[in-house]
């Protein structure tokens, strides 16, 4: 075929019978749902069982079951939310494979579920620890206070309501970024109760950072897409991939693989980047209700813990040398506390740090290895560590810290052996939150479905254009992923069909982009107002 043919065949292509709507009403067989609640049921049990063992093994003795019902409440909610994100979210991936007829919609869903648990199985858990390290040092030092338990409660119960509230209007609004803009209301609502100005209650460097992720990804949704749809165009010269379904017809086979390829990518991806949300709060959940078995990583072998001491004395070395000079009187933690919340050195910065370097030094060396340390000191030897972690975090980004290369090399080394004693997540932990997801992947589809399938552009989607959303947002997912940032699955995704409708002239919905940019835009401010509501209601009553 020439190219004046194949132009002429994508722009004017002959009758054919128009694409019919997909079947979106079919139920799941029974037996489905039986082994639905029955995973939900193993899930359940397997939490439970898993919590004993661990508690078991550190040989504490249960004096009190409240902070186990606290447990079991706060573990319900935070799984609560990675199954509503799981059908929230479900669209992203399915939509394009059911709309082209490539699977039924029962099967899509049933797939996208299986490949979101596996995501989440095999995710990095950097994301994890991104999104908590937005909270506030206070109340993650203290996560088991009662300041703690309002914080978790608020920040997830919020991110829920907004979730579900979109999916209500069938609206695909972020879920990341209905998170973080929860976890900012708690961190303002935080620092005003506590008469410090709203602004320093976040870290708003990695928020920033953060932000940008997320504001920026539906822009390169839509450009990337709409990008790739016109390299098709010119390298793939068949009229096939570029048309919509004939009826009920499935695509042929070569396309109809590459579709479910894609959907399958988007899945894998959703699962890692998204999940992790849910993990990071979960251990927030676990140390501050069981810190005996979960504040501190007891599975870390005695080589790491070497590793640790060899880390430790070079880096007491470093910030030894810059606080010369200068000495403390008394306990160093309310100064470096400071400079975590102030984020400014003054001359008790390094002194002040070097002591806890060297406190945190000796408690290892004391024990020999994290699993040997006792109960009762588990909580401060896991504090320290995590302020020690934070401080050089944030004394490695200062512009006035006069570190050379060299010294943050050293640093950065030390605080990897930190993160490792601190920053863990147990298999157990990613089963659950993988179960939860992919269980909420199979339920609650259809509205956000139809909104992606039918409501952006003004034509039936075709085979090329479901194919290069995908691939975009697979890729974007994969990326955010191993650069530890929270990305907007549902907001590239569906910029993503937004530009290839742009690019193949098909025309858009602007009644529904409207309200997606709407749902973008209102997202953050009213999860950060309902989060703050609910983190002043819940501290008074706890």
């Amino acid at each position: 075929m020439t190219d004046v043919a194949f132009d002429r065949a994508v722009a004017d292509p002959a009758p054919v019978q128009p694409a019919s709507r997909p079947n979106l009403d079919k139920g799941f067989n029974p037996l489905t749902m039986i082994l639905f609640f029955g995973i939900l049921a193993a899930g359940l049990l397997f939490v439970a069982y898993s919590i004993y063992v661990d508690v078991n093994a550190t040989g504490a003795r249960v004096t009190t079951y409240l902070p186990y019902i606290l447990l079991f409440v706060a573990l319900l909610i935070a799984l609560g939310f990675e199954y509503v994100n799981g059908f929230h979210d479900t669209a992203n991936a399915v939509a394009t494979v059911i709309y082209t007829h490539s699977l039924p919609a029962e099967v899509a869903v049933m797939w996208s579920g299986f490949f979101n648990f596996l995501g989440v199985l095999l995710s990095s858990g950097a994301v994890a620890f991104g999104i908590v390290s937005l909270l506030p040092v206070e109340l993650i030092l203290q996560v088991g206070s009662s300041a703690g338990f309002a914080m978790v409660f608020a920040l997830l119960i919020a991110a829920i309501l907004w979730n579900l509230g979109t999916w209500f209007f069938g609206l695909p609004a972020s879920s990341s970024h209905t998170l973080i803009g929860s976890i900012i209301g708690v961190g303002v609502a935080n620092a005003v109760m506590r008469g410090r100005d709203g602004t320093s209650g976040v870290d708003w460097t990695k928020a920033t950072e953060i932000g940008y992720a997320l504001l920026l990804s539906p822009l390169f949704g839509f450009i990337c897409a709409a990008t790739l749809l016109l390299l098709l165009k010119f390298i793939v010269r068949n009229p096939a991939l570029y048309s919509a379904p004939e009826g009920n017809k499935a695509p042929p086979l070569w396309i109809r693989g590459l579709l479910i390829a894609t959907c399958t990518g988007v899945s894998f991806a959703h699962g890692s980047n998204d999940g992790q949300k849910g993990m990071g709060l979960i251990m927030l959940i676990l140390i501050g209700t069981v810190p005996t078995a979960y504040a501190l990583n007891r599975a870390l072998p005695e080589s790491q813990v070497v590793q640790f001491q060899k880390t430790s004395d070079a880096a007491a070395k470093v910030i030894s040398a810059k606080g010369a000079g200068h000495s403390i009187i008394g306990d160093p933690r309310p100064a470096v506390t400071q400079y975590i919340t102030l984020r400014h050195i003054n001359e008790g910065t390094y002194p002040s740090l070097a002591v806890l370097v060297k406190d945190v030094g000796d408690q290892v060396a004391r024990y020999g290895t994290l699993n040997k340390v006792p109960a009762e000191a588990v909580g401060n030897t896991r504090n320290d560590m995590y302020m020690t972690s934070e401080a050089i975090r944030f004394l490695m980004k200062d512009k006035e810290n006069d570190l050379t290369k060299e010294e943050i090399a050293t640093l950065n080394a030390y605080k990897g052996s930190l993160d490792a004693a601190t920053k863990f997540i147990p298999n157990w932990v990613k089963i659950a939150v993988a179960i939860a997801l992919g269980l909420g992947t199979m339920i609650g589809w259809k509205r956000i479905v139809i909104t992606v399938g039918e409501k952006i552009g003004k034509s039936h989607l075709t085979y090329a254009q479901g194919a290069s959303a995908e691939l975009v947002a697979a890729a974007t997912i994969g990326a955010a992923d191993v650069f530890g940032l929270p990305v907007s699955t549902t907001h590239v995704l569906s910029s993503g069909v937004a530009g290839t409708m742009a690019a193949n002239g098909s025309g858009l919905q602007w009644s529904t982009i409207r309200n997606l940019l709407m749902a973008w835009v209102l997202t953050l401010p009213c999860a950060i107002m309902l989060s703050a509501t609910l983190y002043v209601i819940f501290s008074r009553m706890f």
